[in-house]
């Protein structure tokens, strides 16, 4: 499934500094003035996953395909941008197209660097952002509930979500986002629920990680400060966390793969911030990967965990998931020990599953289909 991800903000937070180096581009516009970026800044990476190149080398093939994510730089956001002010309804409208967002909050204190208050304040950020979400939500939810009510007289099997359309209301005009509604009810798995937020694509229902940018040196005092404000509002929203210095990723881009490793491991540093939020974000998204293999390449492939065999084969060509058979099912770990699919077969620990095969992640998978 293609996945993206917003990186979102106050203005000059250094979200345009974190997208080219979280890409490896210089592509983003970086300016030290708000609405530096207006257009979204997009670009599509590989997904880092070990696993492709050891079955690209253990078969002898030439590609290795990994599976793909795209950042989306959305512009700076502001105290009124659901009004309108510094273009943010065009700015909103963006954020409603993403899987998830990575909420980049200023951690460092940098007076050439221009910030809507004097020192970096995470919760004060956090929170005129998450308000102007809240209040995009509750006026796109107000036009849909006038309709609602007028559609449910001519249709009673909508009732149900219209009553559930003014419980959400009554959270957005209390501040809280729908999120805390969807917690509060265990809504997760409801059907009815997901269908009106596929339709509603409700901004402050979307996946968040926060990204907590500090300076290039060892965490000050106040840093320091600002990131555990941070991570105590995570664990309030159930979100994620990744402390990141823009800067010192910035400087890393142009480095080769040995290169990066090399100043991690000096830095201190286990994981690259492209590395750690694309973590998070298949944590957040609850996502696996597959693989499938011929004789000219090892692909990679994105499902959200649960997903059956059928389902999983149309993310190849929808061909395969209308023709479906079966699929021959090896998980990494044993194709690894045994070296090669005629290996496998031979051992008789390849696996035949049907249309109710739900797909684990690491799972090489051979598709049998018939159209």
């Amino acid at each position: 499934m293609p996945l993206n991800i917003g990186l979102i903000g106050l203005p000059n937070v250094g979200k345009s500094t974190m997208f080219n180096a979280l890409t490896k581009t210089q592509h983003a516009l970086v300016a030290n003035y708000p609405f530096a970026t207006i257009e979204p800044n997009r670009a599509i990476v590989p997904v880092p996953d070990a696993r492709v190149e050891g079955l690209q080398r253990l078969i002898g093939v030439p590609n290795a395909i990994h599976a793909t994510i795209e950042f989306v730089d959305i512009a700076g956001l502001v105290h009124g941008a659901s009004k309108g002010e510094g273009l943010g309804n065009q700015f909103l409208s963006h954020i409603r197209d993403v899987n998830a967002i990575v909420h980049v909050v200023r951690c460092f204190e940098d007076p050439n660097v221009v910030h809507i208050s004097e020192a970096p304040d995470p919760r004060v950020d956090i929170e005129v952002v998450e308000l102007e979400l809240m209040l995009a939500d509750l006026q796109s939810l107000e036009r849909r509930l006038e309709r609602l009510a007028r559609e449910v007289k001519g249709d009673k099997k909508l009732q149900p979500t219209l009553d559930m359309a003014h419980a959400i209301q009554s959270y957005l005009e209390a501040g809280k986002p729908v999120s805390r509604y969807v917690a509060d009810h265990d809504l997760v798995r409801d059907e009815t629920f997901a269908e009106f937020d596929k339709e509603m694509r409700f901004l402050s229902n979307k996946p968040i990680i926060y990204a907590a940018n500090v300076g290039e040196g060892v965490l000050s005092d106040a840093e320091s400060g600002n990131v555990e404000t941070i991570r105590a509002l995570a664990a309030e929203r159930h979100a994620e966390v990744v402390v990141i210095s823009a800067k010192i990723e910035e400087e890393m881009a142009g480095f080769s793969d040995e290169e990066r490793q090399e100043f991690l491991a000096l830095s201190g540093i286990e994981e690259s911030g492209l590395d750690q939020v694309i973590r998070r974000s298949f944590h957040l998204l609850d996502l696996i990967t597959f693989f499938t293999m011929n004789e000219n390449e090892v692909r990679a492939w994105t499902v959200r965990r649960g997903t059956k065999a059928p389902q999983a084969a149309g993310t190849i060509h929808t061909d395969f998931e209308r023709g479906f058979i079966r699929a021959e099912v090896i998980p990494y770990p044993i194709f690894v020990e045994h070296g090669s699919h005629a290996a496998v077969k031979a051992a008789g620990a390849m696996r035949l599953e049907g249309k109710e095969y739900v797909v684990h992640d690491g799972d090489v998978i051979y598709i049998r289909f018939h159209v």
